[in-house]
């Protein structure tokens, strides 16, 4: 519960960001497990709830605003990132999420996905991942696997998947980490790091929808199965997997590789993660590892410091004003004929 601190202000609990709405997603939905870690997080960024935007596109995910007890918008179709983006540049000191699915964010809001990144807007973006279209009721999704049969696609989808991390680091996103909704703990941290960094933040949660993709990820997400299927990637450590920790992935040339430790192989011989990298390459080839072939990469791909669009954007404005003076909206719009009509 809240609490006064020593300094005499209120500590805010996960209650204090829990709305008076009804949640209104199918029970045993993974949406329930992402905005309960989101809830829990917000004491923790010591961020006022009057600072705290949440801004969506439309689909299930994009119902989490109104269970979020700060400001929000519910927007329209794959729009989420450019509302955000004008949001942020003129209210620089609010803290912006963007809640997005594969849906709404990678078909029809992918070239506005695509350009926030690139310029780096000072804003977190999660995109909750299932690989179908839940809202409307199980047609394939942009993320949904070749021959996948659903209400679209009957005879299996013939169209290429798009991996979300690739996306990002193409779009030269300076920060770019995957979670999964059902290992709790590890989301939250994820959540917490990106909530952190400078710049944009794009977040791909592994989500299931039990309704119409039940177990889209559960062969290697599932907890039997996890540490020997999944790689935990963390900060300056060598890749390293297995419930015995007796597996790894070192780079031959630049294709990765399986291989056991000993027997020759030892620890020094496997890739070491530097999500600080400039070259974002390594972090390529790691956000292109699947299973079965690979360990299904989990954590912070990359994160680098970038100037921000809405910093750099801000400056050019002070630097306007510092040369021209304030300006006068009313005097332009009335300063005269720019073109005759005859």
């Amino acid at each position: 519960m809240s609490q006064a601190t020593t300094d005499g202000q209120i500590k805010l609990a996960r209650k204090d960001f829990v709305s008076d709405q009804e949640v209104r997603w199918c029970p045993g939905c993974g949406d329930y497990s992402i905005l309960t870690q989101t809830q829990k997080l917000m004491p923790e960024l010591g961020v006022p709830r009057e600072n705290i935007v949440f801004i969506s596109g439309i689909g299930c995910s994009s119902r989490l605003p109104y269970y979020m007890n700060t400001y929000g918008f519910h927007s329209i179709h794959g729009r989420a990132p450019t509302i955000a983006t004008g949001l942020k540049i003129t209210r620089p000191e609010l803290q912006v999420w963007v809640i997005t699915g594969d849906g709404d964010g990678l078909s029809i809001g992918g070239n506005h996905l695509l350009h926030v990144m690139r310029r780096n807007v000072d804003l977190v973006i999660v995109l909750f991942n299932n690989r179908i279209y839940g809202l409307t009721k199980g047609q394939y999704s942009p993320t949904s696997e070749i021959g996948k049969r659903t209400k679209s696609s009957p005879a299996g989808s013939i169209d290429y998947p798009i991996n979300p991390l690739s996306i990002a680091l193409g779009a030269e996103a300076s920060f770019v980490a995957r979670s999964i909704d059902i290992d709790v703990r590890h989301l939250m941290s994820t959540l917490e790091r990106a909530a952190r960094h400078k710049g944009t933040s794009f977040v791909e949660v592994y989500q299931n929808c039990n309704v119409f993709n039940d177990g889209a990820f559960m062969e290697f997400a599932d907890k039997s199965v996890r540490p020997d299927r999944t790689i935990t990637l963390e900060h300056g450590k060598p890749l390293i997997f297995g419930k015995d920790n007796d597996k790894g992935i070192r780079l031959n040339g630049t294709r990765p590789e399986v291989v056991d430790l000993g027997n020759g192989v030892s620890e020094s011989d496997l890739l070491i993660h530097d999500e600080t990298d400039p070259d974002p390459i390594v972090a390529h080839i790691l956000a292109r590892m699947q299973w079965p072939e690979f360990p299904v990469p989990l954590g912070v791909v990359r994160a680098v410091d970038r100037p921000t669009y809405d910093d750099l954007l801000n400056d050019q404005v002070q630097d306007a004003i510092k040369s021209s003076g304030e300006g006068d909206l009313t005097a332009i719009l009335n300063s005269g004929d720019t073109w005759e009509v005859e």
